[in-house]
């Protein structure tokens, strides 16, 4: 018979998840309590598991005191059950192995021990020769527990209710405390909020009206020093009486200068202005006169001599009549 299923007792969820991947690895069914209690109500309403991996030290009801539970319950007491503990003196595992432990796996467990465990574990059950339950020694089944295992369970049994109810207890005076500690905060805060708000429109307000003094005080001594400048400029125009004979006099002096200087400007540009216009009027004269000339040249076998002389006649006239005009217009 092949070992495929397992139930892990340990309050260490640490533990519990190492030894779960450990029987993986060996292809096994793996089910877990985190109490001995735990563990007893999991074996009466699931299937039995082929072995039990039950932790020594627990809070509550301990390895041992689960073990005797299950040994002493015929529907479980062929479990096998192997102790995980650090602890494996030759006195300790006679002790274990009376209460009904197979086996002892040292903590924390290491490959090489789990299959050593397991591959014995398989041969005893394949051959049959697994240990009897001690309540089970020569054939006669033990109906109940003598009253020392008794009490030692209800003690257990009342510790764990206890324990449970403590834990209860304390979670819900850890709820309402959490919760008036909450209440107490936000309360602390709106006030604080309020303060805070009450003590920024204070300052608020002084710095306006301190803004509103200060803003008086300069607009005063603004005044003031511009009364004291407006003052001294009508003493220093008082003192000089405006524009003296002198002022007039230089003033006076410097525009006949002006018009001077611009009189004698406009002069000389007037009079390279004639010079020009008679030296364009004699280049235009020469032209015309030397036009009417080759003109004549040309025309001299096909015209009269009355047409060159009235050419001649108009180009003369042209010639004195611009002499004349540009004679007026500069003159």
């Amino acid at each position: 018979m092949a070992i495929k299923s397992a139930l892990l007792v340990d309050d260490s969820k640490v533990a519990r998840f190492a030894l779960s991947k450990l029987l993986e690895n060996h292809d096994m069914e793996v089910n877990m309590a985190g109490s001995a209690e735990e563990a007893l109500d999991f074996l009466s309403s699931h299937r039995r598991p082929d072995v039990i991996f039950m932790d020594h030290l627990m809070p509550g009801m301990n390895g041992m005191e689960a073990t005797k539970a299950i040994k002493g319950n015929p529907e479980t007491a062929g479990i096998p059950i192997i102790m995980c503990t650090s602890r494996k003196s030759p006195s300790f595992m006679e002790e274990a192995q009376n209460f009904g432990v197979y086996n002892i796996l040292t903590k924390p467990p290491h490959t090489e021990g789990l299959g050593q465990v397991l591959t014995q574990l398989s041969s005893d059950v394949s051959k049959g020769t697994l240990p009897e339950p001690p309540e089970l020694l020569n054939g006669t089944p033990q109906a109940r527990e003598d009253e020392g295992q008794v009490e030692q369970i209800a003690r257990s049994a009342v510790k764990t209710h206890i324990n449970n109810r403590l834990h209860e207890l304390l979670s819900d005076l850890f709820d309402e405390q959490f919760d008036h500690l909450k209440r107490a905060l936000d309360e602390s805060r709106r006030k604080q909020e309020g303060m805070i708000e009450e003590k920024f429109t204070a300052l608020e307000e002084r710095i306006r009206e301190s803004t509103l003094h200060l803003r008086d005080e300069v607009a005063a001594e603004v005044n003031l020093n511009l009364g004291r400048e407006l003052t001294d400029l009508r003493q220093t125009l008082a003192r000089s009486n405006g524009f003296t004979s002198e002022h007039m006099a230089d003033l006076k002096d410097h525009i006949t200068s002006v018009q001077t200087i611009d009189t004698e400007f406009w002069q000389t540009l007037q009079s390279e202005a004639i010079q020009q216009a008679h030296e364009i009027s004699r280049q235009t004269a020469e032209d015309i006169a030397q036009r009417t000339v080759d003109l004549y040249l040309a025309r001299q076998r096909s015209s009269t001599s009355k047409f060159y002389a009235v050419g001649l006649t108009i180009s003369l006239s042209i010639f004195t009549v611009g002499i004349a005009w540009l004679s007026g217009l500069f003159g």
